[in-house]
């Protein structure tokens, strides 16, 4: 079996090329069955967030054979050319697929080292996985060492001090601009998890109106109330977006929600009165096109890496703690996944000699007729004592070896010793 991730991220590629490989929430069914349709017998995860679209798959064969499978998947389900990903696609196998997702569920591979919201994430992608009938014995084990992982990092070093996230990162550059949020108007698109987290962040920092929009107006109204602001849907958005100094939108929209000929309109109401933008959103929701006018400063999530960095410095002492604890958990599931190489060998040992067992058992028992039923019952449970006490320390030394040694060398070996044929 070969454990293999394929994917892009903010490593990788660009929010551009990102967002086309974004997988909707209500996709991810489909895609799921999709994929193990085209793989056949696997188990497989897809995680999808803004910063990245990976595939987790174990599969018998070649691993090289399965990133180019999965890579194939990517590029028809969204119908982007496979020459466009070539550069952006990443794969890791085995031992660095499992480092790799511990490090991301841990928030060590993230934009923003030490944000919250991935291990939720990482989780819901799992549980759909899981619902769907998607996995199998190795990737369950696999995301539930994961979050063990993540929830140590978490628990034993200060990574996450702060509680810093995308939204924090993006009303921190907010601040760097205007210094003083109290006499600004921030109009807030979308009234999900992350705009709630944005809008804790902006009061946090004194703000000093609040608009939020959303399709439901009830829900930008609850979410109003809470924060002590003011609710329009998105027919108000040409309005709302005249008032508004700073925008932050985080919608789930397919598509542009913020055209760039509004924020044209909005800036001649405004007498060019400059406009600060920010889409931390995956597809963007603000038309690129509005980074062209005079007056616009917009940025998306790859714009926020520098604040990122910075925050990645302040963590760094933390980094090698948290790494040690990736690795511990790394080799630990490795190790796990070995002895998994082990299983056939030890049940065919195992039936072997049960086998011999049975065989000359009763071959004694034919010439003991006399024998009462408790007394055959004894006499087989003695036979079956011999044969643990017998295999018990052999089977536990297989365990063993299969971890220190070449566990190919060793399991040909003793099926060579034992007699026991391929397969069985």
């Amino acid at each position: 079996m070969s454990l293999v991730v394929s994917g892009v991220s903010h490593h990788t590629s660009d929010v551009a090329l990102r967002e086309r490989l974004a997988f909707a929430p209500e996709s991810i069914s489909a895609a799921l069955a999709a994929l193990r349709e085209q793989l056949g017998e696997a188990g497989v995860v897809i995680v999808s967030t803004c910063n990245r679209s990976e595939i987790y798959a174990n599969h018998a064969g070649d691993p090289a054979d399965l990133h180019r499978e999965l890579s194939s998947f990517l590029s028809k389900w969204h119908k982007v050319p496979e020459t466009e990903l070539a550069d952006a696609v990443f794969e890791h196998r085995d031992r660095e697929t499992a480092g790799h997702l511990f490090r991301v569920a841990s928030s060590l591979d993230s934009l923003v080292v030490g944000e919250d919201q991935i291990l939720g994430q990482v989780h819901d992608a799992y549980i759909t996985a899981h619902q769907e009938q998607a996995t199998d014995k190795v990737i369950n084990s696999l995301f539930q060492k994961a979050f063990s992982v993540a929830k140590k990092v978490r628990s034993q070093t200060r990574i996450g001090a702060g509680k810093v996230s995308i939204s924090s990162v993006a009303v921190d550059l907010a601040v760097s601009i205007f210094t003083d949020l109290s006499g600004e108007t921030v109009l807030v698109i979308g009234s999900g998890e992350m705009s709630e987290l944005t809008l804790r962040h902006l009061v946090d920092k004194g703000v000093g109106r609040v608009i939020i929009a959303n399709r439901s107006p009830e829900k930008a109204a609850a979410l109003a109330e809470t924060f002590n602001g003011e609710a329009v849907g998105l027919d108000d958005l040409d309005a709302a977006l005249k008032r508004a100094d700073i925008v932050i939108s985080s919608t789930g929209a397919p598509g542009v929600v913020v055209e760039a000929d509004a924020v044209q309109r909005a800036l001649k109401r405004r007498a060019q009165k400059p406009m600060f933008m920010i889409d931390i959103a995956a597809p963007r929701d603000i038309d690129a096109a509005a980074n062209e006018l005079d007056n616009v400063y917009l940025y998306n999530i790859d714009d926020l890496q520098d604040v990122a960095d910075t925050n990645l410095e302040a963590r760094r002492d933390e980094m090698d703690r948290c790494l040690e604890l990736v690795d511990a958990g790394t080799e630990q599931f490795c190790r796990w996944l070995r002895s998994l190489e082990a299983e056939p060998t030890i049940v065919s040992l195992s039936r072997e000699l049960d086998a011999v067992r049975e065989r000359e058992l009763a071959k004694t028992l034919a010439r003991l007729p006399e024998l009462s039923d408790k007394d055959r019952d004894e006499v087989e449970y003695l036979t079956k004592r011999i044969i643990n006490n017998i295999l018990q320390r052999p089977l536990t030394q297989i365990k063993e070896e299969v971890h220190e040694h070449d566990h190919v060398g060793v399991l040909q070996l003793v099926r060579r010793i034992f007699g026991l044929k391929e397969g069985t």
